[in-house]
């Protein structure tokens, strides 16, 4: 099979930068696309196989025409299977390649299938395999690597066959994820294609049909009816993994997805073209419009957030290499870092998550132009003494032509830059320079625009002569096994040249000469690992561009000596004593390389802490260590000084001195509070044990210093308690101190004295009389114990166990006023010190002498609490309770009142004061008397006697009534309205003659009622209030009325003739014994006539007007003769009766009285049998339904 060559590699476009091609829907578009567009021609009867990109293989059947996308124009290649070739055909400026049988017989097993050219991996999107029809195979997929075999692989997708379209989250994610794979992809085919190139044979996989070729066909077949392509995942990465490996084992999954994407590819997505503004030198402004979609013949507009735009330029024509530069949803971005003066074409993608992604159309622009960009540092040519040769390479000039160069320096002088070039050349020589100076260049460009930035500066050095000799190196510091030098440049040399130094050493007596030690350009060397306490020799060479100096003096130095050994252990030399002992050592094995110079001998008191404490310095070997502490151990050790430093200590010896007794106590103390009888003593440990511990203490007592000391303790406490001692007594103490070795001396005197105690018990105090009620007790002063007395209590009391204490103070008497005449008192004294107070002393007991009745207390008698009533106006009742005797019988009491009235009674207790005005105030109090005379008066009451009793007021009847009084008495409103402090009370004679209270009250006025009618009742009234009741008035006598006659009953009328009518009404009895008349009264209109007055019960009345309607009533009235002659008393009137007069003919239509009358009745029986007979039923019915309810229902 033959194809056209595709271009050279680097004229290829990689994968990623291949251009889509827009959808195919009528022949204008294929012709407009000539120059890119391929038609492949599928004969009838065979298949054009192509793998999409999410790995599944689609299949179309011939005949057709698959247009195939080239990146330039020219063929891509069409790998055929064996024994059929390729042949392109151009008609009507459309190229096509048509896939012919070959003529000669072809043997796979013979022909192993050519090479791939060496760009193949650069058609790697998609792959196509041209498969005939079977019986011809279809060629599986190389195993392993998900793709077809080389020689059926094609990189442009036929535009209008459908694949799926895979969802997008990450834009930019997968672009860059697109990218890498497809890298990896490309190389691990390479890697198959060599090794099989190698072994010379085809992998025997490769002639394997597929698993399921109608599956392959039909998912193909189904793919192909919709006639579409993907717009930018055509020019994807390679095919996923996960796809592929989809598309090999799971055909149901192909079908499904297949079946997806017919149901996507019926919308459409169009965007618009980008438009480019504000264009800079590095950067633009790239706007778009929202893509818009059509389904069906519609168009729909969407939001942006629907969308994720990817936007991607070349700065290598329409067909070269497509950056991702953008993916978000914005419509208007700026691009960045931009090449100036650089022709960029940009377009822009749109991507859905439920719409196929859309690609517009390129846009063209091109930068403006600027400043060249900053050049490369100058680079040095040549040197001398005297000048620097430099040239530089030009730098982009963005668009405008570099005219000159702008080279500056800093003369040598580390100062700010000059010009020392312009122009147009590229290099330049510097000239009249100093020898081995420092210079530093940099250079800037300058085109029409604008000059650039200056380049980083750079430092370059002029030639020179060898240095002179540089000075001996000097030493800074010493050590053991190292030295330490320094030096300085040589002297006429610049301090800008550069120079670099070498330092040789020889060590003395070592035999092999100066050795090179340190090779730089520092000014300072330390060197190491030498020998402690050794001579080195330096010298010191400098080195310039020029070449080496000579060497410098011979200077020597020499190590630090190292530090010595220690010395032996201290060794005691001689007795051990108690303040001192010798030690002797030995001086160390190991010196370190120089003499010792002195030794130190330290000290470790155990006993005191943990801080050593040196004792000698100095060059002997032996000390005698004195001041020691007995029985006290110390630790001991030694270490030396030298030139080279200071040893390590030696082993410690321990040494310890020999005891003695202890020393001196400290005198013993008083510890807590002295007691009276008994001193707590205590005290401390000697302050010198004898170097062992203090085993007990003597203590030793004596009254005085003078006296005999005895002992009062012996133990190993340091406290003790000494008893049986006086209060307020001065004793001397001593303390001795024992250990093993023996007693130590007393130590220092102590006096403590006791406490004081309390007073002695005071004596029988001594009594003295001096009146009644006033006596005189005096004491004297017991023994005081040690401390004064401060004062005495007196308890004083008439009864010996219920004492109490009357006065406290330093007095020896007190006066006891108040006293009770004729009464035994006792007392006794208790004496008090600070120590406390003593006990009391005998009780003293006296008796006062008799005297006047002490003073009563007096009251006054209440009403109730009298047994006889008295006239309390002027009377008033006192009583009084016995007062004290005071030895002497009472004889009697005088009373004063009033005016200093004096009253006498009596041995009585109470008394009626009588003849007192009312309603006045008294003051009474009372006085005892008795065989010594009067007593006190008593406290003074105020009793107030009450006023008189009110007048009986007088009684009247105001209201006459024949079964009621009105009556009323004095001046008043008729109710208590305010609260009056005068009651009165109304009395009635009863029918037995006695009077009954009727009323009690306030008010003036009072009704008595359910009386008899003409009857006199018997009255009388009294008034009282707070001072009492008054008198009853006399008798008044008061007559009832008599009573009318009852109401009568309506009268009846009954019709005689036409116009006469006799009127009846009922009887009254006579009232006992008056007559009874009746008076009868006719009304035709308002107004009521009189027509008959007498004693009969009826009346006719005659000469009525016919059909005239009249009214009449009645009333009865009663005749009386008393003293004033005949009276008449008449009644209410009845109710009126209406008739009306009629003719006589109308008389008989009315019935019988007596007649309707009987009808009534018969009528009312008749109802109340009907009656009972439904009462009766209802009972049956209501028996009945209880008797079923309680068998049927409750049982």
């Amino acid at each position: 099979m033959m194809a056209d060559q595709p271009p050279p590699l680097e004229a290829t476009p990689i994968l990623n930068e291949v251009p889509l091609l827009p959808h195919m829907v009528n022949g204008d578009s294929i012709q407009q696309a000539s120059k890119s567009v391929i038609l492949v021609q599928v004969n009838p009867g065979e298949t054009f196989t192509i793998t999409t990109e999410d790995g599944h293989i689609q299949c179309i059947q011939g005949p057709a025409h698959v247009p195939m996308m080239s990146p330039n124009g020219s063929m891509p290649p069409i790998f055929v299977p064996p024994g059929y070739v390729s042949q392109v055909v151009e008609e009507n400026g459309v190229r096509k390649v048509v896939v012919l049988p070959h003529s000669a017989e072809f043997h796979p097993s013979m022909h192993p299938p050519p090479p791939p050219p060496p760009h193949v991996p650069h058609y790697m999107h998609h792959h196509h395999a041209l498969l005939p029809h079977p019986p011809h195979p279809v060629y599986p997929p190389v195993p392993g690597t998900g793709e077809l075999p080389p020689q059926f692989i094609h990189q442009h997708p036929p535009p209008h066959v459908f694949q799926e379209q895979e969802p997008r989250s990450h834009g930019r994610t997968n672009f860059i994820q697109r990218d890498e794979r497809s890298l990896k992809m490309q190389e691990h085919l390479k890697k198959r294609l060599k090794d099989r190139q190698a072994s010379g044979h085809t992998n025997n996989k490769l002639n394997s049909p597929p698993s399921s070729p109608h599956k392959v066909v039909n998912s193909s077949a189904a793919t192909i009816q919709n006639g579409n392509g993907k717009g930018q995942q055509g020019a994807g990465g390679p095919l996923k993994q996960k796809q592929i490996g989809k598309t090999k084992g799971s055909p149901d999954a192909e079908e499904g997805e297949s079946d997806t994407d017919s149901k996507k590819c019926d919308i459409h997505l169009s965007i618009g073209k980008p438009v480019v503004s504000d264009i800079q030198a590095r950067s633009a402004v790239l706007s778009w419009n929202l893509p818009v979609s059509s389904q069906n013949g519609e168009s729909h507009s969407h939001s942006p957030a629907a969308f994720t735009f990817e936007v991607a330029i070349s700065n290598s024509g329409k067909n070269g290499k497509f950056k991702s530069v953008y993916v978000g949803e914005e419509l208007t971005i700026t691009l960045p870092d931009l090449r100036p003066a650089t022709d960029y074409h940009a377009r822009v993608s749109a991507t859905s998550s439920s719409i196929k992604e859309s690609i517009s159309e390129l846009v063209s622009f091109t930068t403006e132009s600027c400043e060249p960009d900053c050049p490369a540092a100058p680079k040095l040519v040549s040197r001398t003494k005297n000048s620097l040769s430099v040239q530089w390479k030009s730098s982009n000039d963005n668009g405008s032509k570099i005219t000159n160069f702008l080279l500056e320096w800093d003369e040598g002088k580390n100062g700010p830059f000059k010009e020392c070039y312009y122009g147009h050349l590229k290099q330049y020589k510097l000239t009249k320079l100093s020898p081995s100076t420092k210079y530093s260049l940099r250079l800037a460009a300058k085109n029409d625009i604008g000059m650039s930035g200056f380049s980083e500066p750079v430092t370059y050095y002029t030639a020179g002569i060898v240095p002179p000799a540089p000075p001996p190196p000097v030493l800074i510091d010493a050590g053991v096994s190292w030295l330490s030098v320094k030096w300085s440049p040589p002297s006429g040399v610049s301090s800008d040249e550069a120079l670099t130094y070498s330092l040789d050493v020889e060590e003395e007596g070592s035999g092999y000469g100066f050795q090179p030690q340190y090779n730089g350009d520092e000014l300072s060397c330390t060197l190491r690992n030498l020998r402690r306490s050794t001579a080195y020799k330096f010298r010191l060479f400098a080195y310039n561009s020029e070449g080496k100096s000579s060497p410098s003096e011979v200077v020597e130095h020499s190590t630090s000596p190292d530090k010595p050994g220690p010395p032996s252990k201290p060794t005691v030399k001689g007795k051990i004593h108690s303040h001192s002992v010798k030690v002797t050592w030995e001086p160390p094995k190991d010196n370190g390389g120089a003499d010792i110079s002195k030794y130190f001998l330290e000290i470790w008191d155990t006993s005191v802490g943990s801080k050593w404490d040196t004792v000698y310095s100095g060059f002997q070997r032996e000390h005698v260590c004195d001041h020691l502490r007995p029985g006290t151990s110390y630790r001991m050790r030694v270490y030396c000084v030298s030139k080279g430093g200071e040893s390590q200590a030696s082993d410690v010896t321990t040494v310890t001195t020999a005891a003695v007794p202890p020393g001196p106590c400290p005198a013993p103390c008083l510890a807590g509070k002295a007691k009276p009888k008994e001193i707590a003593l205590q005290w401390g440990p000697p302050s010198v044990d004898g170097g062992s511990d203090v085993t007990e203490y003597i203590v030793e007592m004596a009254d005085s210093e003078e006296e005999e000391r005895r002992q009062v303790y012996q133990g190993p406490a340091a406290e003790c308690a000494v008893n049986s001692l006086l209060p307020g007594r001065t004793y001397c103490f001593w303390i001795r101190a024992a250990n093993k070795v023996g007693f130590g001396p007393h130590s220092e005197k102590a006096e403590i004295s006791t406490a004081p105690g309390p007073p002695d018990q005071c004596g029988k105090p001594l009594i003295t009389c001096k009146s009644a009620t006033c006596v005189v007790v005096s004491w004297e002063s017991p023994a005081c114990n040690g401390a004064e007395i401060s004062e005495y209590r007196l308890e004083w009391g008439q009864a010996e166990g219920s004492m109490h204490i009357i006065y406290t103070g330093p007095c020896q008497s007190y006066e006891v006023r108040g006293l009770t005449p004729a009464a035994t008192y006792y007392c006794r004294v208790q004496a008090v010190n600070v120590a406390g107070a003593g006990l009391f002393g005998e009780t003293a007991v006296v008796t006062t002498p008799a005297s006047a009745p002490a003073a009563g207390a007096l009251h006054l008698l209440e009403e109730d609490q009298m047994e006889v009533s008295l006239p309390l106006s002027t009377c008033l009742a006192v009583q009084w309770e016995e007062p004290c005797c005071h030895g002497s019988e009472i004889t009697g009491y005088n009373i004063e009142y009033g005016e200093k009235q004096l009253v006498t009674v009596g041995r009585n207790t109470s008394h009626v004061l009588e003849n007192l005005l009312p309603d006045t105030l008294y003051r009474i109090r009372i006085q005892a008397i008795n065989s010594f005379g009067v007593g006190p008066f008593s406290h003074s009451i105020k009793a107030k006697t009450k006023p008189l009793p009110p007048d009986p007021p007088h009684l009247e009847c105001v209201v006459f009534s024949y079964q009621s009084l009105k009556l009323k008495w004095g001046e008043g409103p008729s109710r208590a309205l305010i609260t009056n402090p005068t009651q009165f009370n109304l009395q009635m004679e009863d029918r037995f003659g006695r009077f009954v209270t009727v009323y009690n009250g306030p008010c003036h006025t009072y009704k008595v009622q359910r009386l008899s009618e003409s009857t006199t009742y018997y009255f009388k009234i009294q008034a009282y209030n707070d001072a009492g009741e008054g008198e009853f008035s006399e008798v008044y006598a008061f007559t009832t009325t008599k009573s009318p006659p009852a109401s009568l009953k309506a009268p009846k009328a009954n019709q005689l003739a036409e116009n006469t009518y006799e009127i009846t009404w009922e009887p009254l009895q006579p009232m006992k014994g008056d007559a009874i008349v009746y008076i009868l009264q006719l009304a035709a209109g308002r107004e009521f006539d009189q027509v008959y007055k007498g004693p009969e019960t009826s009346f006719r009345l005659t000469s009525l007007q016919t059909n005239c309607e009249y009214r009449i009533r009645v009333c009865a009235g009663r005749q009386s003769q008393d003293s004033a002659g005949s009276q008449e008393l008449y009644g209410p009137y009845s109710p009126s009766t209406v008739f009306s007069s009629q003719k006589q003919e109308l008389v008989p239509q009315c019935a019988d009285p007596t007649t309707e009358l009987a009808e009534t009745k018969k009528t009312l029986r008749e109802e109340r049998f009907i009656a009972i007979v439904l009462l009766c039923g209802f009972a049956v019915v209501a028996i009945l339904f209880a008797v079923v309810i309680q068998y049927f229902v409750i049982k």
